[in-house]
This record gives structure tokens, sequence and C-alpha cells, in this order.
């Protein structure tokens, strides 16, 4: 009973093991990523259009109920830069930013996710993550990523802008150079610089210095701490708010009161749709970043219990006044790096998150808003990987069209619409390439058996045998390319008797397959051509056992190519003796 409550509150299976060790680990895990945690969740509340402190609200609850859900020992749950841009995109759809309506809908938003999450991972649908293929999600999260950084630019010149899509932030932000706030630019500019110089040059310094690698980069990464409490101070002695520097202004101290989104809101139609991009988005990430660590310390993760543990995460944001959450890269590396060994460590971050909270959010009244756009720009500027379009561009054209088609649509139409292309291109992907599946005339390599394409290697074939390699399953979508091909195979072969179709790579025949097969070996026969498979995997043979397909079949069902092609030549070769014998005696 134990062991079957512990599958899905994985809690009670690293919960029995815990000891001194890995809470020290956990601990200094926590505190380190508690540090750089807080500065992101203000800059992703601020990206998201929400009050500073709904950011750090999402980096509490939501923590605990992951580490008691959740199945990655690694992975760090709260507000990422993608999420917050897609929040911000769907929730200013409903309700005018800073409204109380905007704040309901966040929170609706984040319960929303929670449920999709939750649903999905009963249904044990985390296999639709590998619908997605990678580098369409590359394209995606790059593409969100330069629209955020453009986001950013008007916190940093000091200028009214908006926009969902990069060409309508473009135009509102020329629009506007001319009022740019040359203290906000001085303040912006500079943390720019010092974030980057942080990020490029500290940790090579640090190491030069006879400093660890490891602990090198992870105070390499205390930078957005730094240039926060700099810019702070910097903004209360000068009075830059004064001068017109926007500063996040009074932060309510506490910790949030826990209220339950209504379901009724009559927002939830229009939202409905953007939850289920975010947790689809959000899902993939979190896996891709779960799978990535658990790998390094040869640990796995459960796809389906991520869909529960994130979707509790979710439902956890939004009765504690959050917006939506998932696994972030950047944090959950740095848990990595920190030595975090379970999920604990996250439970031990939300702890911190929430003295911050009670103890600490006077001390962010002066902090600029230049400073934490500059955090996000610098944050979001190195999920850009522009390098995909290269890499696709000469690996695999097909994908290189689907990238690029996810990478415009994003730029040029919204997040919404990028998570909708990339959706639709992933899928279009699969289908073309399944639809047109490789077709390998083969032939045996001299005295070895093996059967290998023509066009590839120095084989031996046989006017009247024709044997091809279908790499791909078989299924309606690519049953009628098949069987134009094989006739435009034969009508180049006129001397073919036998044809014999290698089934090795087929894991499946669907039934417009089936049928479609049934029709190629009526039709064959019909032209004194007989229709043979080989190397039938035995699920398939299984299902075509209970059909009258094999009953109906012109050839028949050979176990190896070899032995097909060896008993149609003997047969062939018995015909012809047996040929030359009757004509002798009738001489």
């Amino acid at each position: 009973m134990v062991s079957r409550l512990a599958h899905y509150l994985p809690i009670l299976t690293w919960g029995r093991a815990y000891n001194r060790r890995l809470l020290v680990s956990d601990l200094l895990a926590a505190v380190i990523v508690t540090i750089m945690l807080v500065p992101q969740s203000l800059a992703y509340a601020l990206l998201a259009g929400l009050p500073v402190e709904m950011g750090l609200y999402a980096s509490m609850l939501p923590l605990l109920a992951y580490g008691i859900f959740g199945s990655s020992r690694s992975l760090s749950v709260g507000p990422v830069a993608v999420v917050s841009l897609m929040t911000a995109t769907a929730v200013g759809q409903v309700a005018d930013t800073g409204s109380a309506g905007y704040i309901e809908a966040a929170l609706l938003l984040a319960l929303l996710s929670g449920l999709f999450l939750l649903l999905m991972g009963v249904l044990r649908l985390g296999f639709l993550a590998h619908f997605l293929s990678h580098p369409v999600i590359t394209a995606f999260i790059a593409a969100s990523g330069l629209i955020i950084a453009i986001s950013q630019l008007r916190h940093i010149l000091g200028v009214p802008a908006h926009g969902d899509n990069l060409l309508q932030l473009l135009g509102s932000l020329a629009g506007q150079l001319a009022g740019t706030n040359v203290a906000t630019l001085a303040t912006g500019g500079l943390a720019l610089l010092f974030l980057f110089g942080m990020r490029k040059g500290l940790q090579p310094l640090l190491v030069r210095a006879g400093l660890q690698e490891h602990a090198a980069a992870l105070l390499a990464r205390t930078g957005p701490v730094l240039v926060v409490v700099a810019t702070s101070v910097a903004a209360w002695a000068l009075g830059l708010g004064e001068r017109g520097v926007a500063l996040v202004g009074e932060v309510p101290s506490g910790l949030p009161a826990l209220t339950i989104p209504s379901l009724a809101h009559p927002a939830w139609r229009e939202l409905a749709l953007s939850a289920l991009f975010i947790s689809i988005i959000g899902f993939v990430e979190s896996v891709s970043v779960g799978h990535t660590l658990a790998a390094k310390r040869r640990q796995k993760i459960s796809p389906n219990q991520e869909l529960i543990g994130l979707g509790a995460a979710n439902i956890a944001a939004s009765v504690s006044g959050g917006y939506p959450v998932t696994g972030g890269f950047a944090r959950s590396v740095v848990n990595f790096d920190a030595g975090a060994e379970t999920p604990a460590a996250g439970m031990f971050t939300a702890v911190g998150i929430a003295v911050t909270a009670l103890l600490l959010t006077p001390y962010l009244a002066y902090l600029p808003q230049a400073t934490l756009a500059a955090t996000i720009i610098v944050a979001v500027l190195s999920l850009v990987d522009l390098s995909i379009l290269k890499r696709t561009w000469q690996y695999e054209r097909s994908e290189f069209v689907a990238v690029v088609a996810t990478l415009l649509a994003t730029l040029l139409l919204g997040v919404e619409a990028g998570v909708a292309c990339g959706v639709l291109a992933s899928l279009a992907l699969h289908l073309f390439k399944t639809s047109r599946p490789h077709m390998a005339v083969v032939g045996e390599v001299p005295g070895t058996g093996h059967f290998r394409n023509i066009s590839r290697h120095q084989v031996e074939t046989h006017d009247s045998i024709l044997s091809l390699r279908i790499d791909e399953s078989l299924y309606f979508a690519n049953a009628s390319y098949i069987e134009d091909r094989l006739y435009a195979l034969l009508a180049e072969r006129p001397a073919v008797r036998h044809v014999i179709l290698m089934c090795s790579a087929v894991n499946e025949i669907d039934l417009s397959a089936l049928e479609t097969l049934q029709s190629i070996s009526q039709q064959l026969a019909d032209g004194g051509i007989s229709f043979h498979l080989s190397e039938v995997k035995g699920p398939v043979m299984d299902c075509l056992q209970r059909t009258r397909f094999l009953e109906q079949l012109s050839g028949r069902v050979w176990l190896t190519q070899h032995q097909a092609v060896t008993a149609i030549l003997s047969d062939r070769g018995a015909t012809a003796a047996a040929g030359d014998s009757t004509s002798a005696g009738k001489r």
C-alpha cells in the first residue's frame, strides 16, 4: 500500500531515506537559490504585468507542492520568463494591466493551467511532450526571448511602450525614443553592463585567482543580487525617483492570503486556451530540464508524475496569490550545481522566500524598475539560440522549415500564435516524414545473408525478384505513397515475378495500410506476380493473423529475407529443371 501511494507521492520515497548529510546539502543549495530567486521573482512578475510581490508569492507554496508531488530531485519551480510573457499576453486580453481584474485573471490562469496539467497527469499523457520537436521548441524559446528582451527596453529607456509582437514593440518604442529619461537610461545601462560583465568575465577571473570552477560559477550568478542592492542604495541616496526613474515602490510585507479563484469568473473561456498553451510549454521545458539533470546523476523522472507535480504547483500558486509557474532552466541548474540532493531544497527555498516577504520587502521600495528589466534581458538572452537555424539547415531541411515557421510566427504574431505554430509544425513534420517513408530496393551482400540498399552497397540482385525494404510503420498517411512507389518500381522492372516486402523496420500496420496491402497482393496476382512478406515482427504478425490477409496473400510470409530469396530461386530452379525433363521426354 505504501509503495503504491509513493508512486503518486514521491516524497514518501526520498523522505524515508532523508538524513543529516542530505539536510546540509539541501540547505546550502536553498540559500544559494533563494539569493538568486528573489530578484528573478520580482523581475518576472514585472514582466507579467503584475505587482512584484506576486513573484515572491509564486515562489513559496508552489515549491512546497512540487516537493511533495514532483519526481525530479533537482528541478526548481517558480516564475520563468516565457511563461511570464505568455501570462501577460493572455491576461492582457481580458483586463487592463494594474487593475484588480488583471490580478484575478492571473490567479484564474494559474488555476486553469494547474487543472489541465493534473488532468493530463491522471490520463497519463506525459508522452505528449515528445510531439513537440526539440528544434521547434528551441525556436519558440529563442523568439520569445527576443520579444521579452525588446519589451523590457521601455523600462531601460523610461518610456511607455506596448505590443505583443516584434513589429508592434519596435514601432511603439521608435515613437517614444524622444521621451527617453536620461537618469533611467543610465541606471538601466549600467545595470546591463554590470550583469553582462559578471556573467562573461567574473567566472574566468575568479578561476584565474585560484577559486574552484564550481564555486566561481556560483559566485558569478550573484550578479542580480548585487545590482539590486547597489541600484536601490543609489536610488535612495541620489533621489533618482525625483528625477523620473520609475521605482518599485512600497511592497506589502507578510505572507499572501489564501484564496480560491472562482471558475465561474467570466474570463475563464478566454483564458482556457492560453492556459492549455502555458501548460504544454511549461511541461515541455520542465521535462527537458528534469531529464538533463537527472541523467547527470543516473536518476530518472516520470513525465506523468511531473504533470501532477506541476499541476499541484500551479494550483498552489493560484490559491496563494501567485501566477503560472514551471521548472526554470537557470535556477534548476544553480540548484543542481549547489548540491541539491532532494526536492527538500526547493521547500527550504520557499521558506527563504517567505522570510524575505516578511522582513525585507520594505527595502525594495527604492529598487528601480530599470534594474529588474536589465535582470530580465540578461537572463532571457541566454535562451536565444539562433544557431538552431544553421544546424537544421545543414541536417534536415524539413526541420529547418518548421523552425523558421515557428520563429517567424512567434516574432510577428505573438507568443500564443507561436505556440500554436510550434505544435502544428511539430505534428506536420512528423506526418511529412512518416507519410513519405524511406523505401530501399535491397540485395544480398555476397556471402553474408544480409540485405542492404543497392544504391549504397555492392549486392547481388535477381531480375525476377524485387526486394523492397520500408523503414517506417505502415499507416493511413503513407499507404498510398508506398503503393505508388511500388508500382513505379515495377514499371521499371518488367521481368519481376516476385515482390518481397522486407518488414524489419515495420512496427505497426493499421487497418488502412492492411487494406492497401490486400489490394497490392490482388493486383500483383492478377499480373502474375507473387507478393511476399519477410521479417515480420511478432506483434505485427499477431495482428495479421486476426484477419484473412494471410489466407488471401498471393505469396508467403518468410522468417528472413535471405530465406525468402533462396526459396524462390530454388523453386524457380526446380520448375525450370522439371520443364527441361518434360521437353526431353517429348523428344
